[in-house]
C-alpha cells in the first residue's frame, strides 16, 4: 500500500493582498463642470491612473475619496482628506493610500510633514500613480524635493495671478463678481472673448433706491434691508445657492463700496474703472455722512436711534472722577405708546443715583447749552483778521526761502558746468575734479531735500479754523434748525463729551479748536472787564465740570493777547524756518536775554 505524498503535504497558503485608498481631488469647481460626466474630466483620469498603479502592486482598493474643487493650500478645509485620516486612524483597515500626483494631496511642505508622519505612525504608505516615491531612501528624496517644489509652484502661481490681477485692475477691469446691480458678461472683440461688466436693469434701480433711501437719514441698516426686501430686491441666483434677500451685512459692504460710482479697488489702491457708475457722487457722500454719523463714540447701533447717543455723560460721575455714558432705554405704556429715557450706566452697578430723564428734556437742556460755546462777532472778525495776516507772513516768507533755495540750485549748476569745462581743459586733475563734483552732488541734493519740505501752504489750515469760528458765530441758533441727523453730526463735531446732571448740562469737553477759540474769547472777555492782567499768559483749558481737561503738552496756551495766533493753531506740521534770532548772526553774551542772543523762545 502505497502513501499519497501529496495529502501529507500541508495546504497552499494564499497571500494575503494589502488594502489601499484612493484620493482623488481637483482644485477648482470649473475642473469638474466641463464634460456629460459630472465628475468632469480630470476625476476619472486620476481614477484610472491610480486603479492601474494599484494593479502593478497587487493592492485591493478598499475605499476612495474624491474632493471636487477644493485647493491644496490647506488642509483643514478639505473634508473627503479629513475623513480619510479619520478612518485611518481609528478602523486601521488600510495599509497604502494612492494619490494621482503628490501635489493633489498637499502644496505646503510643512503641511505634507506632518501629514507623512502620521501616516508612517499608522504603518501607512503614499504611492503616487506618476511618481516615483515610496518607503526607499531614494523615494523619500524624492517625495522631500516634490513636496518643496510643489510648495514654489503653488507661491509662483499665485503671486503671478496676484500681479495679473493687480494689473487688470489698473486697467480698469474687474477682478471679482460684479456686486449686486451689475452682471458678469462676455463681450466678443474680433474674434476675441472679454469679459466685461454691465448694468443689471433688474436689480439696478432698486439698489439706486436703497442709496438714496438711506441717504435720506430716516432709515437704519436693518430698516433698509427690510423696506427693500418688501420691494423684492434679491440676491442673483448662482449654480450653488439660489436667490434670496440681501443680509443687513452686505447692504453695510454694499453701501460703503466705491465700485457704484464706477472705481475698481485692488488691495486698498483705488483705480478708475471700465464699467458705467450706478450711483452719483453727491448721492454717494451722502451716504458715507450717514454712516459715519452713526458709527462715532462707540455708539452700539439698534433698530432705535438717537442723535444724542454717544454724546451725553452722567455729570455725577463725572465729579466722582468716573466717566460713565447716558444710554437710552425705551419704554412702552399700558396705551401702546413708547417713551424714550436716557440712564446713567453706572445705575446698573449701584455707583450711580442718577434717575431717568425723559428724552425731550435731555434734548432741550442740550440744546439750551449751545448758547454757552458761542463767539462774539468782534472776536470772530480780530481773530479772522490776525490769522489772515499770519498766513501771509508765513507764506511770504516760504516763497522767499523757496527763491533762495532755487538760486543755490543755479549756482550750483554753474559751478558743475565749469567744472567739466576746466576738465575739458586739462587744467584740474581727474581727482580733483571727481571729488568737487561729489561735493556739489551733495550739496544739490541737501537743497532739493530742503526744498521740497517748504512747499507746505498754510491757507488749508487757516480755512479750516475760519469755518470753526463761522460755525461758533451763533451755534444756538443753528442748532435749532438742524435735523436730527445733522444735530448729531454738529454734536460730534464740537463736542467730546456732553455731562449731564438732571436737567440742565453740567459741564462739556470740546474738541480742539473750538476749546482753544472758546478759551481765547473768555480770556478777552476778562481782560476787557478789567478782570484779568494782559500780559498774564491764558490758563490751561479746563471744563465748566469739575472734571479737569488734560493740558496740551506742547505749551500751545502759553500766550497772551491775540498777537501771537500762530503759536495757538497748528496750520502745519513742519518746523519754523526761521529760527526765533530771525537771519541776524549770533550776537556775544549779554546780561539780558535778547531774541538776536537766543536760539530757543524764552518763553519756553
Amino acid at each position: 500500500m502505497s502513501l499519497d505524498l501529496d495529502l501529507l503535504s500541508p495546504p497552499e497558503t494564499v497571500p494575503e493582498q494589502k488594502r489601499a485608498v484612493l484620493y482623488l481631488r481637483v482644485s477648482s469647481a470649473g475642473q469638474v463642470n466641463t464634460d456629460y460626466d459630472p465628475e468632469g474630466i480630470s476625476i476619472p483620469a486620476q481614477r484610472v491612473a491610480c486603479q492601474r498603479k494599484a494593479e502593478q502592486l497587487g493592492l485591493t482598493i478598499v475605499g476612495e475619496y474624491v474632493e471636487a474643487g477644493k485647493s491644496a493650500t490647506t488642509m483643514v478645509g478639505r473634508v473627503e482628506f479629513q475623513q480619510m485620516l479619520q478612518r485611518i486612524r481609528n478602523d486601521k483597515d488600510i495599509e497604502y493610500v494612492i494619490v494621482y500626483k503628490l501635489s493633489r494631496m498637499a502644496r505646503n511642505r510643512y503641511d505634507d510633514a506632518i501629514v507623512m508622519a502620521d501616516l508612517r505612525k499608522r504603518g501607512v504608505t503614499l504611492i503616487s500613480a506618476t511618481e516615483s516615491i515610496d518607503d526607499t531612501p531614494v523615494g523619500q528624496l524624492m517625495h522631500g524635493i516634490l513636496a518643496a517644489f510643489n510648495e514654489y509652484r503653488s507661491r509662483e502661481d499665485g503671486a503671478d495671478i496676484a500681479y495679473k490681477m493687480g494689473q487688470k485692475a489698473r486697467k480698469g477691469g474687474t477682478v471679482n463678481m460684479a456686486p449686486l446691480g451689475y452682471l458678469n458678461t462676455i463681450d466678443r472683440v474680433d474674434g476675441r472673448e472679454v469679459r466685461a461688466v454691465t448694468i443689471d436693469e433688474e436689480r439696478a434701480d432698486l439698489v439706486r433706491l436703497a442709496f438714496e433711501l438711506y441717504a435720506s437719514g430716516e432709515y437704519t441698516i436693518e430698516e433698509l434691508a427690510d423696506e427693500m426686501e418688501a420691494r423684492g430686491l434679491r440676491s442673483r441666483r448662482t449654480p450653488r445657492r439660489a436667490s434670496q434677500p440681501i443680509s443687513v451685512t452686505k447692504f453695510h459692504r454694499m453701501l460703503k463700496d466705491p465700485y457704484y460710482l464706477g472705481y475698481v479697488t485692488f488691495h486698498g489702491e483705488h483705480y478708475e474703472g471700465r464699467h458705467p457708475a450706478l450711483i452719483d457722487r453727491e448721492t454717494f457722500d451722502a451716504v458715507q455722512r450717514v454712516i459715519a454719523s452713526r458709527s462715532g463714540n462707540g455708539v452700539r447701533k439698534r433698530k432705535h436711534h438717537h442723535y444724542l447717543k454717544g454724546s451725553i455723560f452722567c455729570g455725577q460721575c463725572a465729579r466722582r472722577g468716573e466717566t460713565n455714558r447716558m444710554v437710552l432705554q425705551l419704554c412702552t405704556a399700558k396705551s401702546g405708546q413708547t417713551y424714550g429715557y436716557f440712564f446713567c450706566t453706572g445705575t446698573k452697578r449701584h455707583v450711580c443715583r442718577m434717575r431717568h430723564l425723559p428724552t425731550h428734556r435731555v434734548e432741550d437742556a442740550v440744546e439750551r447749552h449751545y448758547s454757552a460755546v458761542g463767539l462774539s462777532e468782534a472776536f470772530v472778525t480780530q481773530v479772522k483778521a490776525q490769522i489772515r495776516s499770519v498766513v501771509d507772513d508765513a507764506n511770504g516768507a516760504t516763497r522767499l526761502l523757496n527763491d533762495q533755495l532755487s538760486e543755490q540750485l543755479e549756482t550750483l549748476a554753474r559751478q558743475e558746468s565749469n567744472l567739466i569745462d576746466l576738465a575739458a581743459d586739462g587744467v584740474l586733475g581727474k581727482d580733483q575734479i571727481r571729488a568737487k563734483l561729489m561735493d556739489i552732488a551733495d550739496q544739490r541734493a541737501k537743497v532739493r531735500s530742503r526744498l521740497e519740505t517748504t512747499t507746505d501752504d498754510l491757507s488749508a489750515g487757516a480755512e479750516l479754523v475760519e469755518a470753526c469760528l463761522d460755525l461758533l458765530r451763533d451755534p444756538y441758533w443753528l442748532y435749532r434748525r438742524c435735523s436730527d441727523d445733522q444735530r448729531r453730526e454738529l454734536n460730534l463735531a464740537l463736542f467730546t463729551h456732553i455731562y449731564l446732571d438732571e436737567d440742565n448740562v453740567s459741564g462739556h469737553l470740546l474738541e480742539e479748536p473750538f476749546q482753544l477759540l472758546l478759551d481765547l474769547h473768555r480770556h478777552q472777555e476778562l481782560i476787557a472787564s478789567g478782570l484779568r492782567d494782559p500780559d498774564k499768559p491764558v490758563p490751561k483749558a479746563t471744563t465748566t465740570t469739575d472734571t479737569k481737561r488734560a493740558a496740551p503738552q506742547d505749551g500751545s496756551l502759553r500766550y497772551s493777547g491775540l498777537s501771537d495766533v500762530e503759536d495757538c493753531f497748528d496750520f502745519s506740521n513742519k518746523p519754523y524756518w526761521v529760527e526765533v534770532r530771525g537771519f541776524e548772526p549770533l550776537t556775544f553774551c549779554m546780561p539780558c536775554r535778547r531774541a538776536t542772543n537766543c536760539a530757543i523762545p524764552p518763553w519756553s
